[in-house]
């Protein structure tokens, strides 16, 4: 019963990441978009690497699919 528990717990816990790190990339795309828009190259690359690193835990939380 104790296994059942921390498996769905666990599973809350990275439905719950997931949706984090979605809201986190939609945000970032936003910043970006508006960088683009604007020529500011400074931002654009610091909404460029934010989003590698977004881009990474997303793969890291699911397993590289």
């Amino acid at each position: 019963m104790k296994q059942v528990i921390q498996v769905t717990r666990k599973r809350g816990l990275k439905s719950e990441k997931m949706a984090i790190l979605r809201m986190e990339l939609d945000y970032e795309l936003a910043v970006l978009y508006e960088a683009l828009e604007e020529n500011n190259d400074q931002l654009i690359t610091s909404s460029k690497e934010k989003l590698v690193v977004i881009r990474q835990d997303l793969l890291d939380l699911t397993g590289g699919l």
